[in-house]
This record gives C-alpha cells, structure tokens and sequence, in this order.
C-alpha cells in the first residue's frame, strides 16, 4: 500500500478529479469499488485491515489485493497518460512528424516528407531535444540522394555538431551520477572520500565543456555537480562565481517552459548557494523567481517543490531579523504529507532552531519529541550531516532543560559514534565545541572568567565569518551568548553580520 499512497500523495487536487472521471470512464460495472478505495487512501490514513473492512465489511483480503492491484496499475497508466499530454507532448507531436515522414518516403513522396521534417527539426532544436535531432538528421540523410534540393553536406554537418552536444549531455549525465554515488557515500554511510578529488578527476575524464548549446537539463547538473562539492566540504564561498556564470548562460537562452523541472532546480541551486552565502535579499529575490517557474504549466510543479521553496524562504527570514515571520512559514507546512521525506526532516530541524534560537525551549522540545527514529534510520533517509546536527542541537537543548540523564546518556553515545568520522572529515571543532558545551554544564560559573572567553576565542577563530558555514556560526553563537550573557538570537545575527 505504500507505493499507492506514495503515488496518490504526488497528485495535486486538480488530478485527483482527473483521476476519478478517468476511474469511472474505465468501469465497466456500477459496484467497482476503485474509487473508494482511492477516496479513503487519499483522504485517511487508515490502514490496510480497516480500508479492507470498511470496503467489504469483513476481512476479504483476497477481493481487497486484487482491487489494490488494479488500482495500482490505473494510477500508473494515469500518470503515464499525463505525462504524454503534458510534459512529453512536444516530442510526441516530434515523433509522429517522423513517423509520417518515414511513410512519405517509402512511398517517394519526397517533397511532403522534407517538409514534414524540417517541421520536426524546427521543434526538435528550440526544446534542444539532441536525441530525437539525431533521429531527424539520419532519415534526412538517410534518403538525401532521392531528393536533389537538399544539401547532403550541410546535413552531416549538423548531425555532427548534434551528436557533440548529444555525447556532452551523456558526459555530463555520467559525471552526475557517479558524483551523486560518491556524495550517497559520504552522506548516508559516513565514508571519508576526497571530494574535490574525484569531481575534478571526473570533469577532465569526460572533458566537460559549458557553452549556450547545454540543455536546461546540462545546465542543472552542472550546477548541481558544484552543489554537490560545496555541501560535502561546506565551502558555498567556492562556488558562486561558477553558478552565477553558469546562470548567465541559461539566461541567454530562449524563453521556454520545456524542461521546467530543470530550471527550477536550477533557480533552486542559486538561491540557496546565495543563503548559505549570508546574501539572503539576493536569496529572497531568486526564491521570487521559483515560485513564479513553479506556477507555470498550471502549477505542476508547485507541489513537488513547495517543501523547498518555503524552507528556504524561512531560513532567509530567520537570519533577516524576521523570526516570527520564518517560524510562522514552517508552522503552515510541517505537518503536510509529502514524499520528500529529506526536506520534511530538514523543516522539522530548521523549525527546532529557529524555536531554540528565540529560546522557547517547550516548542523546541516538542519537536524534538518527534525524532523518535534511530540514528542510523535517519542517516539513510537525510544524511549523516543532518544527523549530527540533530544530535548536537539536542544536546544543547538538554542543557538548557537541565536533563542530566538525557544529556550524558546521549553525549556518551554521540562520542562513541561520531568521534573518529568527525577527526576524519577534519571538523575537529564541533567535537571541541562539545567539550566546551559539557565544561559549561558541569561548571557554568567558569564561563565568566578571562581564561574560559581567550580558549573559547582561540579554539574558534577562522579566517573570516564571510567564508564560515552558516549553521556552524549558530551552534557557536550559542557559546557565545552564554559568555555574553544576552540574547542568543540577537547574538547569532551579529555574528551573521560580521
């Protein structure tokens, strides 16, 4: 049942009517019970045994999978359909050019066959769809020799030039997914790798080249390449002269809505490098321009994007000086079902800091509460980062909370899980930020002598807060305030600002 209401929690509400006129045009009989059965998937959270009993009043399992299974296959068949009408139906109207074409030609009917091709070519090149040019420019030549108006020449060398940027879209399409294996490495299984290494090692075995003729989607994946390296090192300072540059380019291409899914990734990528960057009005303005890329073709991305796009928007506010206006934005969303389980968890922390920071530690709590999952469940579904994060955060609260038990119990395990991934990764410092949180909680008077600030000052110094990750500077504005005495979340902006 999983993979049903993963599916059925995908659909925006305009689909879920689509859905059941499709339902009822395909029942044969008036006692289908497929859109029941839909109807209480969509809107309850009831499980198999009780959707079973509430269908057939009894435990009529067999009768029940076999409706679950059609079902099942609707939706696909459904979403299949869609995605014909809608995100594909530039390259099936393309396809059946060829196809007619193909028919002209085998009748000699070259003339009207040409015609339809340059047609196919015509669309083909402005949604820079390589594979199917690729197609087009193998019939064209393919019968050249029928047809004495066209330039055979001046064909090959198109298709030449097409299968270069086609072969760099297959470089480039290589390069992500061999990155996004080694970052699932790091992430999810704490493996300590040299990034930078294999990135660069990477791009020069594929000679990776950016130019104007890159798809949206090419321009993605470079942007997301340098994502990749900036989250695993969180050196956001590195990259955004290359994404900004990067962005330039997009920005000279003509004005479309193909590939959207792509350029709102894209637009995603900047903002967000922008935030981590402490830019947050440029941020904003970028996060402006997502929501608008979201509304287009009716919205079909809104949903898949909503997540993110508010996130984001929250944290810009929180290190804005608009923290009621960030924790009111998670507030609207952190409850709503959504398969983007990685960013869900990403809210709930976000909203944990932003409760802590304004030092409500009930609300904080409460959310705490709700990360009742091992650890390890969790680095599968977001990533060892956000877990300790998550474990760090914790502590603090707990100190805050006086819960002696819950603090040692769980700073003892964090040591004994984290110490030796940390000392690899070379973030020594959250490990001598811990050692500095537990010597204020066993002896909080210290904090207030000369001794304490000049080790706390040594042991933290950076090169500059500019090129400091944002989220490392909030753990530490927490020690600092403690030595200030002020407010912590008036204490982390300043440190923000500097």
């Amino acid at each position: 049942m999983t993979g049903i209401k993963s599916i059925i929690d995908t659909l925006t509400n305009e689909d879920h009517q689509k859905f059941v006129s499709y339902l009822q045009q395909k029942n044969k009989r008036k006692d289908t019970k497929n859109i029941q059965l839909f109807k209480l998937l969509a809107n309850s959270n009831d499980d198999s045994k009780a959707i079973c009993k509430h269908l057939y009043n009894a435990e009529n399992s067999n009768a029940y999978h076999a409706l679950r299974k059609r079902l099942f296959q609707a939706l696909i068949d459904f979403t299949a359909n869609k995605n014909l009408e809608d995100e594909n139906s530039v390259d099936m109207q393309i396809i059946k050019y060829i196809l007619a074409s193909r028919t002209f030609l085998l009748q000699n009917n070259f003339s009207i066959a040409y015609k339809i091709l340059d047609k196919a070519e015509r669309l083909a090149d402005e949604y820079l769809l390589f594979g199917i040019l690729n197609e087009i420019y193998h019939t064209k030549i393919q019968y050249a020799s029928n047809y004495p108006k066209i330039d055979l020449e001046d064909l090959i060398i198109k298709q030449k030039s097409n299968q270069k940027k086609h072969q760099l879209e297959d470089r480039l399409n290589m390069v992500y997914a061999k990155l996004k294996c080694v970052l699932n490495e790091v992430t999810y299984k704490g493996t300590v790798i040299d990034f930078e290494y294999e990135l660069e090692s990477l791009l020069k075995e594929h000679h990776i080249e950016i130019n104007t003729s890159l798809s949206f989607k090419s321009l993605y994946q470079i942007l997301a390449i340098a994502n990749i390296s900036a989250l695993v090192t969180n050196k956001y300072y590195t990259i955004e002269s290359f994404v900004m540059k990067t962005y330039d380019i997009l920005r000279q291409k003509k004005e479309t809505d193909k590939q959207l899914y792509y350029q709102i990734q894209i637009v995603y990528i900047i903002a967000n490098t922008l935030f981590r960057n402490k830019k947050f009005e440029a941020s904003l303005q970028y996060i402006q321009e997502m929501d608008q890329l979201m509304l287009l073709k009716k919205s079909t991305y809104y949903k898949s994007f909503i997540l993110k796009k508010t996130l984001l928007e929250a944290l810009n506010f929180n290190y804005s000086n608009l923290q009621n206006k960030a924790i009111s934005l998670l507030e609207r969303i952190i409850n709503i079902k959504h398969h983007d389980i990685e960013t869900l968890l990403d809210v709930h922390l976000a909203c944990f800091m932003f409760y802590f920071q304004n030092e409500d530690f009930k609300k904080a709590k409460s959310i705490s509460a709700k990360f009742y999952h091992t650890d390890q469940w969790y680095t599968e579904k977001a990533g060892i980062d956000w877990v300790i994060k998550k474990n760090v955060a914790e502590l603090l609260l707990y100190i805050e909370l006086q819960e002696d038990d819950l603090f040692y119990s769980r700073l003892k395990s964090f040591r004994r899980r984290y110490t030796k991934y940390l000392k690899q990764i070379g973030q020594i410092r959250i490990l001598t930020f811990i050692k500095f949180a537990e010597h204020y909680y066993t002896k909080p008077e210290s904090i207030s002598t000369l001794e304490f600030r000049n080790k706390l000052e040594l042991s933290f110094e950076w090169t500059t807060v500019n090129t400091e990750d944002i989220f490392i500077i909030s753990f530490y504005a927490w020690l600092k305030n403690k030595v200030e005495k002020g407010n912590l979340y008036q204490t982390t902006l300043k440190l923000v600002e500097l």
